[in-house]
């Protein structure tokens, strides 16, 4: 990481709320082809949430503290704020002395963006702040939130010209927080109501529509330089799973999340569908 950060743009993308079973079965079943093609081997690897829900796994995340891979011994680290003892420290870590991954970017010259979406992002009050607060510039409308059944493509628009209004020198790291996974979702499949709720299966119908406006942004993101990419989920949420429903609990629909990180390359093929 110590050679992307000040060649590379970045990006990361957390898809709030998204379970990791599910997106396996859809990578699986290529049903999210955008998505799908960019993971290696187009499959997700299997993490393990640094917190229940979006307040704690984003202020983990952005202490350097990424989902965990869900498998036994110490696991080096993208990204550290400098912590003495600190097992998970290697030679390839970005290792920063600020509190936090934005504000270590902008003192290496990035030009730091949030694009919120859940209502931990908003800036509607001070909790609403923390985190958007951290980066030089954020961006949050009632179009990007989780009622809004056409919020990823607002985030993505938004997206596209925060992109378009830099100067080509200016690195960049970009941050989407993407709302649709998280609850309500169930207008995102067709003939689902109000009154039935949430499911499964419109948690899936969700990450179907992320998929399908990702390839704009994917596109936006590199469209200057390679850009190094996370996407990733900052927590699950249960459906009835053994009698539990919703997050900020410790249940393996929660806490086990999918992850990819991966480069774009400046200019290459992007589909747009």
């Amino acid at each position: 990481m110590n050679e992307v950060v000040g060649r590379d743009d970045l990006l990361l993308v957390t898809l709030d709320t998204l379970r990791h079973d599910v997106a396996s079965e859809l990578a699986a079943e290529g049903r999210i082809p955008h998505l799908a093609r960019h993971l290696p081997g187009e499959r997700w690897e299997e993490r393990h949430a640094p917190g229940s829900f979006t307040y704690a796994s984003h202020q983990a995340m952005f202490a350097g503290f990424l989902p965990t891979p869900a498998m036994p011994g110490r696991h080096p680290r993208l990204f550290a704020g400098r912590f003495g003892g600190s097992e998970t420290t290697a030679g390839r870590t970005y290792v920063f002395d600020t509190p936090d991954l934005p504000s270590a970017l902008a003192a290496a010259g990035y030009r730091t963006v949030c694009v919120g979406g859940v209502g931990f992002f908003n800036k509607r009050g001070a909790l609403g702040s923390v985190l958007p607060g951290m980066f030089q510039e954020s961006h949050w409308e009632p179009e990007f939130g989780v009622a809004s059944p056409t919020s990823f493509e607002a985030q993505v628009t938004r997206a596209e010209q925060v992109v378009a209004g830099l100067p080509p020198e200016q690195r960049l790291f970009l941050f989407v927080n993407v709302a649709a996974l998280h609850q309500p979702n169930w207008f995102h499949l067709p003939g689902a109501t109000r009154e039935a709720g949430d499911s499964r299966a419109t948690h899936a119908a969700a990450l179907t529509y992320v998929d399908r406006h990702i390839g704009r942004l994917f596109a936006a993101a590199s469209s200057r330089r390679r850009c190094f990419t996370i996407v990733c989920s900052d927590h699950g949420t249960a459906y009835g799973d053994d009698g539990w429903t919703g997050h900020r609990l410790a249940h393996e629909s929660v806490w086990t999340v999918p992850y990819a990180h991966f480069f774009l390359e400046n200019g290459a093929l992007h589909e747009h569908h």
